[in-house]
């Protein structure tokens, strides 16, 4: 199986529609977004394209295909505008690996959830990374494709039952990638 994993569209349709192209171009079975999905967060600036309505109209295309977190400035009224379920997180098998999905305001790196698996992917921080912790699980962040921090890169994360690539949204070009198995 292959998922294309992003996070913190913050309402960009211009960005979450380079995400979906993406997906659709990586022939994945799902796409994951690890929240903040329509709303910018009163910390940030409007991201391009900020058309939140726009953006669920474009998810809701795909429905079928999306597993959805709840990030934190994800809110009832979103799930009102979106065909699909938004979980505070999500765990399945990849291969032979347990997957935990959360946003990461409340579990990541250096939080993670009593039974974290083998690997932990989480958005939130608006950076990209793959890291390897001290107890051997893979802890992995797309990155924001909206809003990404200290210049990094716009950013998705691609997971087979083998590997965890983190690609550029752009380009598709590799940042990095780890086996998983």
């Amino acid at each position: 199986m292959k998922y294309v994993i992003g996070s913190d569209l913050h309402g960009s349709l211009h960005y979450g529609s380079l995400l979906i192209n993406r997906f659709k171009a990586e022939k994945a079975c799902k796409l994951i977004l690890l929240g903040d999905i329509y709303y910018h967060g009163p910390r940030n600036p409007l991201p391009d394209k900020y058309t939140p309505n726009l953006l669920a109209e474009e998810l809701n295309k795909i429905k079928d295909y999306l597993i959805v977190i709840k990030g934190n400035c994800d809110s009832e009224v979103d799930q009102m505008i979106s065909d699909f379920t938004f979980f505070d997180s999500y765990v399945f098998n990849a291969g032979k690996a347990k997957v935990v999905l959360t946003h990461g305001h409340n579990y990541n790196i250096e939080f993670p959830p009593l039974n974290i698996g083998d690997i932990l992917l989480y958005g939130h921080y608006h950076i990209p990374s793959i890291e390897i912790t001290p107890n051997g699980v893979i802890a992995a962040n797309p990155g924001s494709v909206a809003l990404p921090k200290n210049n990094s890169k716009r950013a998705y994360l691609v997971l087979t039952d083998d590997s965890l690539v983190l690609k550029e949204l752009e380009s598709g070009k590799l940042i990095d990638s780890i086996d998983i198995n």
